[in-house]
């Protein structure tokens, strides 16, 4: 079997688990089809694209799981007219999957390397509706606030309040917040009349949101 095969196979596997879970809407499965998740590997480890883990990018960070991605794609309900923020680029997979349901990303990442990396492979893919900027993204991107949807991949101790203030009326956030070893998904809901909702959802793992409104240090210990 080339390369090729085991990757295609391997994709349909996933997408199988991802429908199985019922994550998969018709945009979200396009999209999912359109983005070869491979591209945002090293060449030594493509062939792990499409298992059902989260993997070491470097730098402390990680891909997310795609059931996790797709998870919170599906909380975020967003669509082609809408302006996204999203806050930590990683390997820039999640920014690709928004630039395909979404008008346009804004994406910020604290780590200089892996922006620069995730935007060479965006536009590799011909990618132009996003824009990377590299910061802090626990207090958002307010040049260009406010946004109809903002997605964190980064556990944050609360939401952060500057976050909300971005965040247009009727607008969704979703983030993961709670300690360093394990949180749950909340789901950010700001209302037309500007009141603001908070759900819980499931619980998850993901890196600590570095900055002043996230935690001071990437991890307490590593393992």
């Amino acid at each position: 079997m080339t390369k090729e095969e085991f990757l295609r196979k391997s994709k349909e596997s996933l997408k199988k688990i991802l429908k199985k879970e019922g994550l998969l809407t018709q945009e979200l499965e396009t999209a999912f089809d359109k983005v070869p998740r491979e591209e945002f590997f090293p060449e030594e480890s493509k062939e792990n694209a499409y298992l059902n883990n989260a993997f070491e990018i470097g730098f402390g960070q990680t891909i997310s799981q795609p059931s996790m991605i797709f998870i919170m794609l599906k909380e975020l309900e967003v669509s082609k007219e809408h302006k996204v923020l999203e806050i930590g680029t990683g390997s820039g997979y999640l920014t690709a999957l928004l630039c395909e349901l979404s008008y346009f990303v804004y994406s910020v990442e604290i780590i200089e390397e892996l922006a620069t990396k995730a935007e060479e492979r965006l536009k590799k893919l011909g990618y132009n509706n996003f824009r990377i900027f590299i910061g802090d993204g626990s207090v958002g991107l307010k040049e260009f606030a406010p946004y109809d949807r903002i997605i964190v991949s980064a556990a944050a101790p609360e939401v952060p309040e500057e976050l909300v203030s971005q965040l247009k009326p009727g607008g969704t956030l979703v983030i993961p917040i709670g300690g360093y070893e394990l949180q749950r998904l909340a789901k950010v809901k700001k209302l037309p009349n500007g009141k603001v909702i908070t759900e819980d959802g499931v619980m998850c793992r993901f890196v600590p949101l570095v900055g002043q409104k996230g935690f001071n240090k990437l991890r307490q210990h590593s393992h």
